[in-house]
């Protein structure tokens, strides 16, 4: 009978060692998985869409779908956390090397998720709303800014400072920005401003509308731009212009000598030299860095005034020229429509000029 009785002791054993299995491992297990798997922590903010985003306290893998929003993050310090950006997003240098996305406009998705981002920064002017609800469905989120002047932009910078856990960085960047630009208004509280045409686009005219950030950076060099227009990039007539008769006519250009020549093509041109600004060569050029809402905006304030203004300036050089981006001034075919122009000045003149 013995056999017996060992054979029924090891069938007590192997069901002692199922039970452990079933049951006690299973439930060990268990007491961590709630550890292992519980969400960071995360909280709610309010981007300049109106929408409720909830963020990580300190996003870590950030991907930018605007070149000013790019620079942005640059001027903050916090690059290394930048995994992707835009093929327009070339401003340092430096971030020419982030993973590419595609534009503004049409962003490759299926990148943007295989970068694993715990933060989308957008613009509200030329990032869709649909690729902000196209991130929301894939559980990444997004977060907005729009800045329509230049009080607007350093605001935003803060905003962003204080988005990615670096306030006092923003707060720091913000206040010598704005120090910079009171130095410039007591430098010409005494003169008059001078009327501008800036030029966007040559063929067909386009330049910028009053409630534009950039016709807001030409009010703070102390000029005026003569276009009156509630529209963006208004078109205009030479008759118009020449009947408005600027002072001085202004470029941006990623460099100076391209410029020039947009310059001396103008003069060139039949009726062009009824204007007293291209008969006198009075023209200004300064960086793109004013097409982009973003802290570099500064540099070409100062810029213009001190071009426009040189007598207010007599003992201090004119501020260094930021540098431009690398890509060449896209060109448009003469035949472009206003509104395919229109559509290209916002990944142009926003984007590689590299605007919002």
């Amino acid at each position: 009978m013995q056999p017996v009785s060992s054979q029924s002791a090891r069938h007590a054993g192997i069901l002692a060692v199922a039970f452990l299995l079933l049951f006690v491992i299973p439930l060990s297990a268990q007491s961590l998985t709630p550890h292992e798997l519980s969400p960071a922590p995360m909280h709610e903010v309010v981007d300049d869409f109106g929408r409720t985003v909830r963020v990580p306290p300190v996003p870590s893998r950030i991907v930018s779908l605007a070149p000013s929003l790019t620079e942005t993050l640059y001027a903050l310090g916090v690059q290394d956390r930048l995994v992707g950006d835009t093929d327009f997003c070339d401003y340092p240098p430096d971030a020419q090397k982030k993973t590419k996305v595609g534009g503004a406009i049409n962003p490759n998705l299926e990148e943007i998720a295989a970068l694993r981002p715990d933060l989308v920064l957008v613009t509200k002017e030329i990032n869709r709303l649909d690729t902000v609800r196209a991130l929301e469905t894939l559980g990444i989120p997004a977060y907005a800014t729009d800045a329509r002047n230049v009080d607007d932009i350093l605001s935003t910078t803060q905003k962003l400072a204080d988005l990615l856990g670096v306030p006092e960085t923003g707060k720091s960047l913000a206040a010598e920005l704005r120090s910079r630009l009171n130095a410039l208004q007591t430098s010409l509280q005494a003169i008059p401003p001078t009327r501008v045409l800036f030029i966007v686009w040559t063929e067909p005219l386009i330049s910028v509308g009053r409630d534009t950030f950039i016709a807001d950076a030409i009010r703070k060099a102390d000029a005026v731009s003569i276009v009156d227009s509630a529209q963006d990039w208004p078109q205009m007539s030479l008759e118009e212009v020449v009947r408005l008769q600027p002072e001085y006519l202004v470029f941006a250009a990623s460099h100076s000598d391209s410029a020039s020549r947009d310059f001396d093509t103008l003069a060139n041109r039949p009726g062009w030299r009824i204007l007293d600004a291209v008969r006198n060569r009075r023209f200004a050029v300064i960086s793109d860095a004013v097409n982009r809402p973003a802290p570099r905006i500064v540099s070409a304030i100062e810029d213009l005034a001190h071009q426009l203004h040189p007598s207010a300036f007599p003992q201090a050089p004119a501020p260094e020229k930021p540098a431009g981006p690398a890509t060449p001034k896209q060109v448009l075919p003469a035949t472009a429509s206003p509104a395919r122009i229109a559509g290209n000045l916002l990944t142009s003149a926003q984007e590689n000029s590299c605007a919002r």
